[in-house]
């Protein structure tokens, strides 16, 4: 998977290559996360969860969450395992259903789509939602700009 270097877009491509995943190796997948036991955590999943986390710090150090980095990698993963399943048990991708409940997930940690006091804040978040619009370079550019101004504006 390519890195956007924004990690909420990143959070965003890694939900849609985890559902992907999912769906591509159901019997796998269900290994890793279908099988549950109390107090048991797969060493399969340790990378992928490691790997969100670093997401969700990068966020949190950039003053774009609302919850701790724990609680959006936790919020995010749950969210994204229970959609994926549902999907292998349906036997049937919903991807509008995947991308409803990753951008109300997003939300949930985020702040965006919440009444908000910062529209810099969510100027950020609309922009690397919807990176296509602009192109990537573009979006990257804008991101950047936005948050010099939101800091700089903080001061």
């Amino acid at each position: 998977m390519e890195w956007s270097g924004d990690p909420i877009q990143d959070i965003r491509a890694g939900w849609d290559a985890h559902v992907a995943f999912g769906l591509t190796n159901p019997g796998f997948y269900t290994l890793m996360y279908g099988k549950v036991r109390p107090g048991y955590s797969p060493e399969a999943q340790s990378r992928p969860s490691a790997i969100l986390l670093s997401l969700t710090e990068r966020a949190a150090e950039q003053g774009r969450l609302v919850v701790s980095p724990e609680q959006a990698a936790a919020h995010i993963l749950v969210t994204n395992i229970g959609v994926t399943l549902r999907q292998i048990i349906l036997a049937a991708p919903d991807p509008a259903l995947s991308a409803a409940v990753r951008e109300g997930a997003i939300a949930a940690i985020t702040g965006v789509g919440v009444p908000t006091n910062n529209p810099l804040a969510a100027a950020i978040e609309i922009a690397a939602a919807y990176p296509d619009i602009l192109g990537k370079s573009e979006t990257q550019l804008l991101v950047k700009w936005l948050r010099t101004l939101s800091t700089n504006q903080q001061s």
